[in-house]
């Protein structure tokens, strides 16, 4: 009688790649503000539709910061008290009303691509690595 082994596959860690990589190709790209649905922080079970910065993949997913259009320099002391923290990037087009933004830097989204709804636009190059650098001490 012969002895079955059992068989391993071996799997491979998945690991975050932060990068810059837009395309106009309708799929959502890091470096891209996309739209999708984001949940809120007290209620998960709820949350809206908002702008998102891709700035990196992790597998099949999209890791993102999201943006507002509030403007948080005013209460920044209380925002970072709170363990929020945020940065300016100016206005763009995916906003209608052209409003500046903000991005959040310190609460990193993991998305199926397939919940991104529509693409914004590309952040500059210089823009993307400054919210980058801001934000690897939370990613």
């Amino acid at each position: 009688m012969r002895l079955r082994l059992p068989r391993f596959r071996l799997v491979r860690p998945v690991v975050p790649r932060f990068h810059y990589a837009p395309k106009a190709n309708g799929k959502p790209d890091p470096g891209e503000v996309v739209w999708a649905w984001v949940p809120y922080e007290e209620d998960p079970s709820q949350g809206k539709d908002r702008p998102v910065l891709v700035i990196g993949t992790e597998g099949r997913k999209l890791l993102a910061l999201f943006l507002t259009s509030r403007d948080h320099d005013i209460d920044a002391a209380q925002q970072s008290r709170s363990g929020r923290e945020w940065m300016d990037i100016g206005a763009g087009p995916w906003d209608r009303r052209r409003r500046p933004s903000e991005v959040r830097l310190n609460r990193l989204l993991h998305l199926d691509p397939k919940v991104v709804r529509r693409e914004g636009a590309a952040l500059p190059k210089d823009v993307f690595d400054a919210v980058l650098e801001a934000a690897r001490p939370y990613l």
